[in-house]
């Protein structure tokens, strides 16, 4: 089982692609191809993480959520509906894990200060469509910066990183 963090996917959302330079003639062709790229990284195993933003409406949460390979949860971010459909593991505004030995705080939102962030613990976050300079150990995990896919911390930290981790 690998984990893997994905936001901002916008599912159905007309408004990014005038907002931003997302390479999609419609939103159609938009959610197809994201979803395509979703299930090409992801087995039924996996486990993903959502930041936020994942559909504009419920009747589109509930069509497209289905359609996602892997063990769906998702962190609220500020366009999610309210109820959301069945089918993640998890809703919460705000999670906390460690993955491959590293301390994670994920949100929606980029925090400027965060738990654990003097001892190594890293920041994933959306929101800002690849807009915020980021911190050091802050990375967005937004579909805008991100081919449009779920990633893995491996693909997010830099190899000195990698390299303490796996000696700490």
């Amino acid at each position: 089982m690998a984990v893997f963090f994905i936001s901002d996917t916008h599912f159905g959302d007309h408004r990014v692609l005038n907002l931003y330079p997302r390479p999609f003639a419609s939103v159609a062709a938009m959610d197809a191809e994201m979803i395509a790229r979703w299930n090409a990284a992801i087995a039924e195993g996996d486990e993903v993480w959502h930041l936020g933003d994942f559909a504009r409406t419920l009747p589109g949460a509930a069509e497209i959520l289905p359609r996602l390979n892997g063990r769906k949860h998702l962190v609220l971010g500020n366009n999610d509906p309210l109820p959301q459909p069945e089918g993640w593991d998890s809703i919460a505004s705000y999670a906390e894990l460690r993955v491959d030995g590293v301390d994670l705080v994920l949100c929606h939102y980029p925090f400027r200060r965060w738990k654990g962030m003097d001892r190594g613990s890293v920041n994933l976050h959306g929101h800002s469509h690849g807009r915020l300079k980021p911190l050091p150990r802050q990375f967005d995990v937004g579909v805008d910066v991100r081919d449009f896919r779920p990633v893995t911390l491996a693909e997010l930290l830099p190899p000195q990183q990698q390299r303490r981790r796996r000696y700490a």
